[in-house]
């Protein structure tokens, strides 16, 4: 039976009990731990600080392992943890083959692999191949290099615009404010020629069309390979290869589409000649096995294009940023839903899905809010509005339930599982953030969803570390919200994770299908089939009827419900305002006819 009439006929069947639905995706039966698994994110410095100095470190993301095992998780990403000078939070790499003194060393990282390998956890390491630190040799030794030499030729280096070359070569913007050009002192002392960043000016770009460049990275690949790693993320995987000619730009800094301009047309971002470098990579993987993976950091426009990452010979993952961008605006959700398995079906790729990272507002945050958050996405400061954080977390374990329902991947990010808020009183002298400083102040940055994380209700730090501050200030509501304290309590945040993630492996969601069930998608609810169990959301003021079936799991704790108590058959038939519902329907299966 083809998909499309294995949909049909599921759909058919379905009806009876769901009403009218509207088939998206078929169920996916292809080999790969990664097309259906839940990987969670470790922002090194901030997940446990064993050796007392403030920041988190490999010694004490290996002594914490168990608890991510525990939760049920296929895998761990972790952000950089290489050699740097920490402008940039690691992203700024000075030697991609080594682990920074400030994390450990590399016998720490083996012992991790093998605590991971023990304990039936994969490991993905981030790679940040479009720039390097300014620190890292290749580019001190290009400072002192002539102009054309093969020294800067690694780079991306340009004579200056202007009678003098006083004017950078052109227009193009960090994305942290301000230019995307610094100029350099020669060593004779002259003014000299302007490099690229498109980041901090600490973070110059490397030159892609350089051969030498792909070597490089070529052996830096491997090398994580041979200690046992399952695969890179790859930070900015959009942006390695730009246009000819480095032609002007009007729109924005970050490649996102705006009037007049659309995303696909920068000509820093998304070119074509990028996927012959994941096409080199994916080749090097191979070498590894079949279970050796790239997911790519690629924030492209239209949606529709995210399909060109993920190609049977590129990429296995790319991150969803429209779904982690549409919020709770269940109409976008809908589409950005229905474009994503779509478009990535039309190249037999899984989608993933995420809500949460080190790059954005924590969604515990963002959703605490009635209208609006401020500062989409760069930061909450203490003279902003603020969010309602009860809020905040009911609507993000509604998200969560929602999102965990999805077939595909998905990610998690380290605090989430504790309905953990951004860290908003965050003295100026303490931010950390590059976009801080160069936008004196405009932008707050993120350090707000990078606080590090609380373990253990009433130790010092909430358990993070037992030594000097930590690096960051952590938010007073985290002693209560610590591990240890919703360990305990079965109505926890975290709790209501484990239920989740273990039903959803359970029922084998990831691999699922979707069809969406039309008499429950309206302006304040959205349902969707899954095999045979229901995820329905409503964000709406009023609870509404559910339909026929068993009440699997809900985001909200009975206790909250008053008149709807457990037990009580009105519990089990509603679903409250700013709740997520899995629900079992009695239908046949016809997935496999």
């Amino acid at each position: 039976m083809s998909v499309d009439s294995v949909l049909t006929a599921h759909a058919a069947q379905a009806s009876a009990q769901t009403g009218p639905l509207t088939p998206v995706h078929p169920a996916d039966s292809t080999p790969g731990w990664w097309r259906s698994a839940v990987i969670y994110q470790i922002y090194p410095r901030s997940f446990r600080d064993l050796n007392g100095d403030g920041i988190g470190d490999l010694a004490g993301i290996t002594a914490e392992l168990s608890q991510l095992a525990e939760l049920d998780v296929d895998a761990v990403w972790l952000s950089p943890f290489y050699r740097s000078p920490q402008r940039d939070a690691g992203y700024d790499v000075s030697d991609y083959c080594d682990v920074d003194p400030l994390f450990g060393t590399l016998a720490d990282f083996d012992a991790m692999i093998a605590e991971a390998t023990r304990l039936g956890l994969r490991m993905i390491v981030d790679l940040v191949p479009n720039h390097c630190s300014d620190q890292h040799q290749a580019f001190q030794a290009a400072l002192v290099a002539p102009a054309g030499s093969p020294e800067r030729d690694l780079f991306i280096f340009r004579d200056g615009r202007g009678e003098f070359g006083q004017e950078a070569p052109n227009n193009w913007q960090s994305h942290f404010g301000g230019s995307a050009w610094t100029r350099i002192t020669e060593p004779d002392g002259a003014p000299g020629q302007w490099y690229l960043h498109l980041f901090d000016s600490s973070q110059p770009d490397f030159n892609w069309d350089n051969d030498a460049v792909h070597a490089e990275f070529a052996r830096v690949l491997r090398f994580w390979l041979d200690r046992g790693v399952s695969g890179f993320r790859v930070d900015v995987a959009h942006a390695l290869v730009k246009a000819k000619g480095l032609p002007e730009w009007g729109g924005r800094a970050d490649g996102a589409s705006s009037w007049g301009f659309p995303g696909h047309e920068a000509p820093m971002f998304g070119q074509p000649a990028v996927h012959e470098i994941y096409r080199e990579w994916r080749k090097i993987l191979a070498e590894y096995g079949p279970d050796t993976i790239l997911c790519a950091e690629a924030n492209v426009e239209p949606l529709s294009r995210l399909s060109d990452w993920v190609r049977p010979d590129e990429m296995h993952q790319a991150f969803n940023f429209p779904y982690l961008h549409a919020g709770l605006d269940l109409g976008r959700l809908r589409y950005v839903v229905t474009e994503s398995l779509t478009a990535l079906d039309s190249v037999g790729a899984p989608t993933t899905w995420v809500l949460s990272n080190h790059d954005v507002v924590r969604h515990a945050t963002r959703f605490g809010y009635h209208g609006q958050a401020p500062r989409d996405g760069d930061g909450i400061g203490a003279f902003d509005p603020q969010p309602n954080e009860e809020l905040g977390r009911t609507r993000a374990a509604a998200a969560s339930l929602f999102m965990l329902g999805l077939p595909g991947g998905a990610y998690l990010y380290q605090g989430e599982e504790l309905g953990l808020p951004d860290g908003i009183d965050i003295p100026d002298s303490r931010r950390q953030d590059p976009t801080f400083a160069r936008t004196g102040g405009e932008r707050l940055g993120r350090d707000g969803c990078r606080v590090p994380l609380p373990w253990r209700t009433g130790e010092l730090h909430a358990g993070f570390g037992g030594g000097q501050d930590p690096w960051l200030p952590q938010p007073a509501s985290f002693d209560a919200l610590s591990r240890d304290a919703q360990d305990v309590s079965p109505s926890s945040h975290l709790n209501l994770y484990r239920r989740t993630l273990a039903l959803r492996r359970e029922l084998r969601l990831g691999q699922g299908s979707l069809s969406w069930m039309e008499a429950w998608c309206t302006d304040t609810s959205l349902a969707f089939l899954n095999g045979t169990t229901a995820i329905l959301i409503n964000t709406g003021h009023d609870a509404m009827e559910l339909p026929a079936g068993r009440v699997l799991l809900r985001s909200t704790p009975y206790a909250v419900y008053g008149d709807f108590t457990a037990g009580e058959s009105g519990a089990d038939r509603h679903i409250r305002s700013g709740e997520t519902v899995w629900l079992e329907i009695n239908i046949e299966d016809t997935e496999n006819q």
